[in-house]
């Protein structure tokens, strides 16, 4: 035990250092790739399915990632997802200077497993950290995607002037800087990190297990009081994780919880420049508002990881929901000239996803069995994915259709199944507890 604690320290450091480093390649590619896709094609219509690519090719990565990690060890697959993303970049230049137009969309995609990679290392935290700051590992890793996120697009500049001086064409460098980016993090994973594979964790199970026993259910959050489920007798897979994890309400509180979190917040995220836009504002101004949004998605996740090891992950997935249901009740009838209070709603959309996205993967990772939860995670990840790339192709004909106040409305709506299975979770939790306790 004595020499766990600086690996663990060396793990999530690395880990937050290539967060940061990842989310420059991620920003400062996907801040120019519409652009790009537009000028290649001569067509906003096809422009739009860059981020469309990218998203579908995080959620197809997600669950080969995930056995990746159970077969070789977390370390290998985000290591894998950096490289690929790398490849991507390397294609989309090549795309390009080729003017395939095709394989441009094909580099998106692969692109997309940096987002794949930079969700895994969230759970990546949680199992490099001690025991009782899982939340908070979790939340620093994802804070550091805020400088990243900040960095990129003001790097895009400065990679599309080394890019022309290279004779590339324009709107090319950034995604030689993003390129360069990944390639760093794939080494400075590959060399630096070592986690074991799951189930074979640096952690003194034996002695943990015996803490748990002496009394820790007494100070643990009450959804970490539950007994663990048996564990599987061979490995699964993600449909089989999924179909086990179903039955208990907590773990399908969770992965509701980040499913419904992250559709919302894309929903209306994504609606919000065109509005903008519609009603004569600035590019700086909607830049302004977007930054607000982000900042509210990841500049807050130290304190929402410090209230989910604290309060419990359910009390915070509860705060995650009250506020987008406010942010999406401002949506629906701010003003669409006032600024004000769409930059409040964007702020709150942000900060109601990173208590949902903590929240949620909090509770999912102590709701199975240690087996379960990286192919489960991926699943959970592929599936939020899939689910944001849903929202962003049909939140345009719902703006089309019902303007913003349509979109916000449909945002609101997609909390009811998160609000139904949160109660259900509520309710079944204790009795299930309680039965086991008298059985036993």
């Amino acid at each position: 035990m004595a020499e766990a604690q600086p690996r663990r320290g060396l793990s999530l450091a690395v880990l937050i250092g290539n967060q940061l480093l990842a989310g420059i390649g991620v920003a400062s590619g996907i801040a120019v790739a519409s652009l790009l896709a537009q000028e290649l094609t001569g067509t906003a219509i096809l422009a739009g399915l860059s981020q469309t690519a990218s998203v579908l090719g995080a959620g197809l990565v997600a669950i080969p990632l995930a056995r990746l990690a159970v077969a070789r060890g977390r370390h290998v697959a985000l290591a894998t997802g950096y490289g690929l993303a790398a490849v991507g970049a390397a294609l989309v230049v090549g795309a390009a200077m080729s003017g395939l137009v095709p394989l441009v969309f094909l580099g998106l995609a692969a692109f997309g497993a940096a987002s794949a990679s930079g969700l895994q290392a969230r759970f990546a935290a949680t199992e490099v950290a001690a025991p009782g700051f899982e939340a908070r590992a979790m939340s620093l890793v994802l804070w550091a995607t805020t400088l990243g996120s900040v960095a990129g697009p003001n790097l895009s500049g400065l990679g599309d002037a080394l890019g022309r001086s290279l004779g590339l064409p324009p709107l090319v460098g950034p995604f030689l800087l993003s390129g360069t980016a990944f390639a760093i993090s794939t080494l400075l994973v590959a060399s630096l990190l070592r986690m074991p594979r799951p189930g074979q964790l640096a952690v003194d199970t034996a002695e943990v297990s015996g803490a748990e026993a002496s009394g820790s259910e007494a100070s643990a959050p009450p959804e970490q009081a539950d007994p663990p489920a048996d564990p599987p007798a061979a490995p699964v897979g993600a449909w089989r994780a999924l179909t086990i994890a179903v039955r208990s309400p907590r773990a399908l509180l969770a992965l509701v919880a980040i499913v419904c979190s992250h559709t919302v917040m894309v929903a209306v995220m994504v609606m919000t420049p065109v509005n903008m836009h519609d009603h004569g504002q600035s590019v700086a101004l909607i830049g302004f508002v977007i930054s607000i949004h982000i900042l509210g998605m990841y500049g807050a996740s130290p304190l929402v990881g410090w209230l989910a090891d604290r309060l419990g992950a359910i009390p915070v997935i509860g705060i995650g929901v009250v506020v987008l249901f406010s942010a999406t009740l401002l949506g629906v009838f701010a003003p669409g000239d006032d600024m004000l209070l769409i930059t409040l709603a964007l702020g709150l959309l942000g900060l109601g996803w990173s208590a949902g996205l903590i929240g949620g993967s909090a509770l999912l990772t102590v709701s199975v069995d240690r087996a379960l939860r990286v192919p489960l995670q991926g699943a959970s990840d592929a599936a939020m994915n899939f689910a944001a790339a849903f929202a962003s192709a049909f939140s345009g004909l719902v703006l089309t259709l019902g303007g913003f106040a349509g979109v916000n409305v449909v945002g609101a709506l997609v909390l009811v199944p998160l609000l139904v299975v949160g109660v259900r979770a509520l309710v079944v939790t204790p009795r299930v507890r309680g039965e086991v306790e008298s059985s036993g």
